[in-house]
């Protein structure tokens, strides 16, 4: 079961918590998982997310895998935009 750490803003699509969990093997599940669980987390999603799975950061990689044995901590991170 992965634990997904929303930011601030998001929360307030997924009941006000801070944690959510879903159960998924892949990033792209988890993304897909957030979604079905609470729809309102939609537009982060589609708008773009950086994604951290046991501290390391996973950019546009929705097939990145996410273990099965370990407690994955999965941090949603606004995406950082500028130039």
């Amino acid at each position: 079961m992965a634990k997904v750490h929303l930011w601030a803003s998001l929360r307030r699509f997924a009941d006000g918590q801070e944690v959510v969990e879903v159960e998924a093997a892949t990033v792209g599940q988890i993304m897909d998982a957030l979604e079905k669980a609470h729809p309102g987390l939609g537009p982060a999603i589609k708008a773009g997310l950086s994604v951290a799975v046991d501290g390391e950061v996973i950019a546009n990689n929705r097939a990145a895998q996410v273990r099965p044995d370990s407690e994955v901590e999965v941090f949603l991170l606004q995406r950082l935009k500028g130039g």
